[in-house]
């Protein structure tokens, strides 16, 4: 598995368990989809699911899934492993597969992830997912988890976790133009000998500021999860009963 992403929830398992096994609730916090639902019971142990994206306000990229969970283990843990595809010509991302694991760990649970999928479009597709479309679909991931974390812990719903988001990411960016505008305009010959030395060092501190200062508790934040796993993985054993979707 190419991507993986790790947050730990303080929260009780079955309410997590819930949170991201209910469609209805998983769309709510995970920033990679518009819209997950399940399709009619085939009456195996698996679910066949459909998903969308809306990547434009005129773009939808729709696909169907199928997964399958392990909710009792004899170690305590817990499963949830899932293979996909999406047929749209547009969509960079052709097919995939990848797991969830909910491990009990003191007064919370470790709530981990890894996934891969493979790219269209050949050699320019290689490329575009390389640069582009995985360092993002990691971020996304990152940024969801800590989403809903902060959801179970804190009490903050999605929807006002994204708000707080947005306007935290507005307030840095209005930071960084209006301290880049000032510089740009030669502060040094504005404001004389006095301010030539220390006003351009409180300008570049308030940029560094409003690029490196972690956000608020209640924000949700890439930066939060692990992204390397600490220990050697292995994908599920219930991933390999699980068909490609078609």
């Amino acid at each position: 598995m190419r991507l993986y992403i790790e947050t730990r929830v303080r929260a009780d398992l079955d309410e997590l368990w819930t949170r991201t096994q209910d469609p209805a609730e998983h769309r709510r916090w995970d920033l990679r989809f518009t819209e997950i639902r399940h399709l009619p019971h085939t009456g195996s142990g698996s679910r066949h699911f459909r998903y969308a994206t809306r990547v434009l306000p005129f773009l939808t990229l729709a696909g169907t899934g199928v997964s399958a969970g392990e909710k009792e283990r004899p170690d305590g843990t817990r499963t949830s492993a899932l293979r996909f595809s999406c047929p749209h010509p547009l969509s960079l991302l052709a097919d995939g597969s990848g797991y969830w694991r909910y491990v009990p760990d003191g007064d919370g649970v470790r709530f981990l992830t890894g996934y891969d999928y493979r790219p269209r479009w050949g050699a320019v597709g290689v490329l575009a997912d390389r640069l582009v479309l995985r360092p993002l679909m990691g971020w996304a991931t990152a940024w969801s988890f800590d989403r809903l974390r902060i959801w179970l812990e804190h009490g903050v719903t999605p929807e006002r976790a994204r708000r707080n988001w947005l306007t935290g990411l507005t307030l840095r960016a209005a930071v960084i133009t209006a301290a880049g505008t000032v510089l740009a305009l030669r502060p040094v010959a504005l404001l004389g000998s006095a301010g030539a030395f220390l006003s351009p060092l409180l300008l570049m501190a308030a940029i560094a500021a409003a690029l490196l200062v972690p956000p608020p508790a209640r924000t949700p934040a890439a930066r939060r999860c692990l992204r390397t796993p600490p220990d050697p993985v292995r994908p599920p054993r219930l991933l390999r009963t699980l068909e490609t979707p078609r």
